[in-house]
């Protein structure tokens, strides 16, 4: 499947990779057909590639609020 970004731009969801979000998957994405250079994940809620990460893995979709908790969590970080 392909996903285009704002800026007119192709990438290539990978429907087999997902990472678990609290409304629906996100979908690993690369910038080539290969599967060789990761990009982003697309919001398998919405069907976005507008989202975000931070520095602890957690992962926002930016239209429609769908998250992935952070890979670590540290209460210091609060």
């Amino acid at each position: 499947m392909e996903a285009t970004t704002v800026d007119g731009r192709t990438r290539y969801v990978d429907r087999e990779q997902t990472v678990r979000g609290s409304k629906g998957p996100f979908f690993v994405v690369y910038t080539d057909e290969h599967a060789e250079q990761r990009w982003g994940y697309l919001c398998g809620n919405c069907e976005t590639v507008d989202n975000a990460m931070d520095a602890m893995g957690r992962l926002k979709c930016n239209r429609c609020a769908n998250i992935k908790k952070p890979d670590e969590w540290d209460a210091a970080h609060e």
